[in-house]
């Protein structure tokens, strides 16, 4: 009786525990990952790697070394996006761990290489001023993956950060470094002003100051201006090898000076959208009043005046 109400509460069980067909289903396989794929993440590694590898060296007093290892971060997170598109192989695996290097190349490393340089001298508020602008990096890199995806925004909106973006940051907020190779003596205020520049920088980073992007530049090249590109881009890199703290502190203030005319320059596109909105029901306007004035009465029925309170479609 007992193994007969066993075999009829079986066969009442949507699947069977004894279904040989599920036991011998083979096991499901992930789909192949494109070597192109993996292109852009081994450059986002490799800039992992010289922000750890900059941390190791300011920690040891090689701030020189520090220094251009942050330069080679920078370079390596300019390229990375530009090739995984290029490559059409972006991913969001891609994206998260760029936000997670970016913040601690550009933001855990800069403010450790203040630090021991000269934040130190001012013990707990040099401290604090150092988390202060490692934390307003992962702020910035969360914003910026947030509005990234916005479908609201205009198309030339693309040309401009909203604050500054944490490589520029990391370059930036650098420049007491710069100019004390250059030959500059440590002052007894020295301190006290980089930790008023770091908390600057790091207020800018988490500002809703426009700032130009550069996204859109490069991605086009006259065909007369290929050679002067080459000599170029190979001036540009000479220099920072063989001048590296004067070409850091000219780029550096340059920058710094260029934040007011992106300021201005997107004041301007937003007053020719305002321009462009109010403009676009002045052309519509004239035809919507031309259907009512003259309606089509039907025979029989006198024409009335419109009523006041009633809406224009019914009178």
């Amino acid at each position: 009786m007992a193994a007969a109400q066993a075999q009829r509460y079986i066969a009442v069980m949507p699947f069977s525990p004894f279904d040989p067909d599920r036991a011998a289903a083979r096991p499901r396989r992930f789909r192949l990952i494109p070597v192109r794929m993996l292109l852009p993440n081994l450059i986002t590694l490799l800039a992992l790697c010289a922000g750890l590898t900059a941390i190791r060296l300011a920690v040891e007093d090689r701030l020189e070394w520090a220094v251009a290892a942050i330069v080679f971060a920078a370079l390596l997170d300019g390229i990375d996006g530009r090739i995984a598109r290029l490559l059409k192989g972006t991913s969001r695996f891609g994206a998260e761990l760029d936000s997670l290097a970016d913040f601690v190349n550009f933001g855990v490393a800069p403010a450790l290489m203040v630090y021991f340089w000269s934040l130190h001298e001012l013990k707990s508020a040099g401290w604090i001023a150092a988390m202060v602008f490692a934390i307003c990096t992962g702020l910035r890199l969360a914003r910026f993956n947030v509005m990234v995806d916005d479908p609201n925004k205009p198309v030339w909106a693309g040309n401009f950060f909203v604050g500054i973006p944490a490589p520029a940051g990391a370059i930036t907020v650098l420049l007491p470094i710069y100019v004390y190779f250059l030959g500059m003596p440590r002052f007894a205020f020295m301190a006290p002003v980089t930790l008023v520049y770091t908390l600057a920088i790091a207020f800018l980073m988490v500002s809703r100051l426009p700032v130009f992007s550069g996204k859109r530049v490069g991605k086009r090249v006259a065909p007369e201006m290929v050679l002067p590109v080459f000599v170029a881009v190979v001036l540009f890199f000479a220099l920072l090898v063989a001048y590296p703290w004067v070409v850091l502190t000219i780029g550096t203030v340059a920058y710094l000076a260029s934040l007011p005319i992106g300021w201005i320059a997107y004041r301007e596109y937003r007053r020719r959208d305002a321009a462009a909105a109010l403009q676009a029901p002045a052309r519509s306007g004239p035809h919507a009043p031309v259907e009512s004035e003259s309606p089509s009465l039907s025979p029989g029925h006198p024409e009335q005046p419109p009523h006041p309170e009633r809406p224009a479609r019914l009178n």
